[in-house]
């Protein structure tokens, strides 16, 4: 069962199709009551009556079926002047409604109605070449009109739907802007958080698996440990307090983001604990190696001493870093396979992190298995001249 359209809008368009049929109504007996002072043909009064009365019900169907209608007027038309009010108002809604050649044809018919009209019932002092002019240019002022009406509502309502669908384009681009930031963050967070974590896991090994130890060094194990918690309760802090980790130089409350001078203190860093680590350098000109490419570099190799501390503890890493301007950087990380269980569980997305910060800086890497059971990890990244 079709439901009733009972919105306002809809009920305000009830009452000015009420007040358009009363408006015709009343110009109909206008022209009915003109038409009367001709007495000549006394009988054409009841033709001029029930023409009157019919077109004017006729405009209820006018926004139902709009072309039959006005068709239905222009016969009237050509029996009666009662039924030019309705007729008109008809060319009228057809031109706003309906497609351009439809609205020429229809007005085509309503001038053409007129036109016998005037040759069967000609107005008494007006030639009927000047009614036929009359009649063309009246018909032609109400298409015009009613086109270029049309023509402007549908391009306000081209640009309002334009508008619409650029906002909600912008709220897209904003909930994918925020999901980017978000995996952003959940990167740093991984690839400060697992350095600083397997370190600890590292030293924790060392307690369990060494009671015997003096307390002299159980001390201090439990120190680094101490010490290392708090480091990472602070790269924390200070990761999710990041927003973009592209191009900052200088993270929240100016403690700087690292670089590639940072990587020897990485390296120091894990040989304290405990990590063999056989590191290359040969890097021409470090100090002109642009600063996103030195993050990426720190990150590699933070990624790859991460990975073996986890999958490899307790055997050696070698580390080779070399490149110059123009030929680019090169960082190869290699490490013999272990049988044991990791010391740490890995979410398995550090190298998928790692693959696309080095693709947004231009560069590729690259890691496989070696034939004894190994790990390798090598990264290539621009370095203009």
């Amino acid at each position: 069962m079709e439901q009733e359209d009972c919105s306002p809008t809809a009920g305000r368009r009830w009452v000015w199709d009420v007040w358009v049929v009363v408006a015709i109504g009343a110009l109909t007996a206008t022209t009915v009551v003109g038409r009367m002072a001709d007495t000549s043909h006394p009988r054409r009064m009841f033709l001029d009556v029930a023409v009157g009365v019919v077109s004017t019900g006729l405009m209820v169907l006018l926004p139902r079926r709009p072309v039959p209608t006005a068709l239905g007027m222009a016969v009237l038309v050509v029996l009666s002047p009662a039924a030019t009010p309705a007729s008109t108002a008809a060319t009228i809604g057809i031109s706003l409604r309906m497609p351009q050649r439809t609205a020429i044809a229809v007005t085509i018919v309503q001038v053409v109605a007129h036109l016998a009209q005037g040759a069967w019932r000609p107005i008494a002092g007006l030639p009927f070449l000047w009614f036929a002019v009359l009649d063309v240019a009246v018909h032609a002022a109400l298409l015009g009109w009613g086109l270029r009406t049309q023509t402007r509502q549908q391009l306000l309502d081209s640009l309002l739907d334009r508008a619409r669908r650029a906002e909600a384009e912008q709220g897209r681009r904003v909930a994918e802007a925020r999901t980017l930031e978000r995996t952003k963050m959940a990167r740093e967070m991984h690839d400060v958080l697992a350095h600083r974590l397997s370190l600890l896991a590292t030293y924790a090994g060392a307690l369990e698996y060494r009671p015997d130890s003096s307390p002299e060094k159980l001390a201090q194990a439990a120190g680094v440990i101490r010490t290392g918690v708090h480091q990472a309760l602070d790269e924390l802090r200070e990761v999710i307090s990041v927003l973009r980790d592209t191009e900052i130089e200088e993270g929240p409350g100016g403690r700087p983001q690292p670089t590639y001078g940072d990587v020897e203190g990485l390296v120091a860093e894990s040989r304290a604990a405990g990590t063999t680590i056989a590191y290359d350098e040969r890097v021409d000109e470090a100090m002109s190696l642009p600063p996103a490419t030195g993050r990426t570099a720190y990150r590699i190799v933070q990624e790859g001493l991460t990975n073996a501390r986890k999958h490899a503890a307790g055997h050696p890493v070698t580390l080779t870093v070399s490149g110059r301007p123009g030929d680019g950087l090169r960082i190869a990380l290699s490490n013999p396979g272990s049988n044991g269980v990791p010391m740490a569980p890995g979410s398995g997305t550090g190298l998928v992190g790692l693959t696309e910060r080095v693709q947004l800086v231009g560069g590729t890497l690259d890691h496989q298995r070696e034939p004894g059971g190994g790990f390798r990890l090598e990264a290539s990244l621009p370095w203009p001249t």
